[in-house]
């Protein structure tokens, strides 16, 4: 049986994701002054000690006051009468083989172990924290931290005791995707991203790397594409810098999924290999493109599918993941049919336009095959072309939830990253110049309101559930860079973490956005206090007050 108990008195819980299943109280429970983490692990890998003391530094320097009227001031009064917790002790269950996080973190979907058990006594005997693998033990910790408030130097919790039994998520990706060519973002940047990932337990990094626009990926094979694509020498990801982000988010329980879209979405390789591209630049763009500027790979030409090849193999043998993006969204059948060198090719070879489609993807996926990688596909894949398409491949539905069944139909596994609930750009306006009067091409601003209220097993069959793997927020980067990426991205994105992790309330309900807010809050002030720039979700009146800004109070 799951029970829930939300004690009205002491305020907020202000864990996200909900566990799945939680017992709380209502006593007040003081973090000693020499509390002390145990690890119980033999030999426990160097990322989960690093962990261990993230966690400690975070209870050190949160400096969260509680989300009331007196900030927690009332509850001073109780503090030295009150038990203080002394120590945490974290045990692996299976000790037969011990894995960093890191190493757990990039596993295969269904191999990944991230659940965990944690109990915290109201008496102030020892809490303790179980998991049968460094990842559940590392999600568990991210629980424990955040369940205190520090009020006047104080740390404590006013929901003892705490339970929590075998607290796992729903689903196996919960995502966030960042395009860095539109603009581009620090690898600092990047590194606060993941950090604020991992807080909410977001397990997957999309990172839509390249675009028409710039192609700041070096490759040591391909050095030519960065030096001509890149916006300066400055706004490149050398090659330490993608190990630097890769290690950084596995040792946070990320896996890192890199897209390089082909074969649209690709007018910036003409910059060093115009012989590849087709109707670079071309005018009027609005023909050739769905974004200035204009230009997508030669499919039909074999020096261009041996080009992609060789790409996608050099970006994707130097990740630890088991899947890689081809991407394969809006592709502009008028830009091949005016390219001479297309048709020429299609004529010579006596194929048509989607046969040389097919025969484009099957060559770069089968360099995927050959690295022991899954491919990942945008929707139009499957649902706009004939292709033959590996049963291992993932398919990214995005330009309606409408259109997920559509693709569980055709057997295929599902990641939800819809346009109409979970795009963080939408609604900043039309960014395409001389259109005064445009609007983002997918209005309205997508609330975190509306994106909780996302079903992902909605007109999917009993019988297809198992194809979805989760989901994801995205940010397409038009109009976004390092000075508002925190901003537009958080809290919202942490709406994922809980859709997909815990799908439904401890009691067995369905989530309820009027009980998730004064959650959300308390996670947005959690970020801000650890250095993240999260926007305000209310007037703090309203973040105090929880339930009287609603339209019905």
């Amino acid at each position: 049986m799951r029970l829930a108990f939300f004690a009205v008195l002491p305020g907020v819980l202000a864990l996200w994701p909900i566990p799945t299943t939680l017992t709380t109280g209502t006593s007040i429970l003081v973090l000693s002054s020499t509390f002390t983490i145990t690890v119980n692990v033999p030999n426990a890998p160097q990322d989960l000690l690093d962990a261990v003391s993230r966690t400690k530094t975070y209870l050190a320097t949160d400096n969260l006051q509680r989300l009331v009227v007196d900030r927690g001031a009332s509850d001073a009064a109780s503090f030295k009468a009150s038990p203080a917790l002394a120590s945490l002790t974290i045990t692996l269950q299976n000790t037969t083989s011990v894995l960093p996080i890191a190493t757990e973190a990039v596993k295969d979907f269904s191999s990944r172990i991230e659940g965990y058990t944690l109990a915290i006594p109201n008496t102030g005997a020892p809490a303790v924290l179980s998991a049968n693998s460094t990842l559940g033990l590392f999600r568990g910790l991210t629980t424990f931290a955040q369940l205190w408030y520090t009020w006047n130097g104080t740390v404590y919790s006013n929901v003892a005791p705490v339970n929590i039994v075998k607290d796992s998520p729903a689903y196996p990706y919960r995502g966030f995707m960042l395009d860095t060519s539109r603009n581009f973002f620090p690898v600092t940047d990047i590194k606060r991203t993941l950090d604020a990932m991992s807080w909410v337990k977001l397990n997957q990094f999309h990172w839509h790397i390249t675009d028409s626009q710039s192609f700041p990926l070096s490759l040591p094979d391909f050095p030519e594409l960065a030096q001509k694509g890149a916006y300066s020498v400055t706004q490149v990801y050398s090659p330490s810098d993608v190990q630097d982000i890769v290690s950084y988010a596995a040792a946070r329980g990320i896996d890192v999924l890199m897209e390089i879209d082909t074969p649209g979405h690709t007018a910036i390789i003409a910059a060093s290999h115009p012989e590849h591209i087709a109707c670079s630049q071309s005018s009027p763009w609005t023909t050739f493109a769905n974004e200035p500027p204009a230009g997508q790979l030669r499919l039909a030409t074999p020096a261009t599918v041996n080009f992609t090849t060789g790409l996608i193999t050099a970006a994707a043998k130097v990740l630890p993941g088991k899947y890689f993006s081809t991407g394969g969204d809006e592709l502009n059948t008028a830009c091949y049919t005016q390219d001479a060198k297309t048709q020429a090719d299609l004529k010579s070879s006596g194929q048509t336009l989607e046969k040389a489609l097919n025969s484009f993807t099957q060559a770069t996926h089968g360099a995927l095959a050959k690295l022991g990688k899954n491919p990942v596909v945008w929707e139009e894949m499957v649902l706009e072309h004939t292709l033959m398409l590996s049963n291992n491949t993932v398919v990214m539905v995005w330009i309606s939830s409408m259109n997920a069944a559509s693709v569980a139909s055709k057997n295929f596994r599902i990641v939800h990253a819809p346009s109409d609930y979970f795009y963080l750009d939408c609604g900043a306006g039309e960014w395409i110049g001389k259109n005064p009067t445009g609007n983002s091409w997918c209005d309205p601003f997508k609330t975190w309101q509306h994106a909780y209220t996302f079903n992902p097993l909605a007109n999917i069959s009993s019988s297809q559930a198992h194809l979805v793997l989760g989901g994801q927020q995205l940010l397409w980067a038009e109009q976004s860079d390092s000075s508002n990426l925190d901003s537009i991205v958080w809290p919202r994105a942490a709406i994922s973490a809980e859709v997909f992790w815990s799908a439904k309330q401890p009691n067995g309900k369905a989530l309820d956005g009027t009980e998730a807010q004064a959650r959300l809050h308390d996670v947005r002030f959690r970020m801000v206090q650890r250095g993240v720039k999260a926007i305000a979700l209310q007037p703090q009146w309203c973040a105090l007050r929880p339930g009287l800004c609603n339209l019905d109070s």
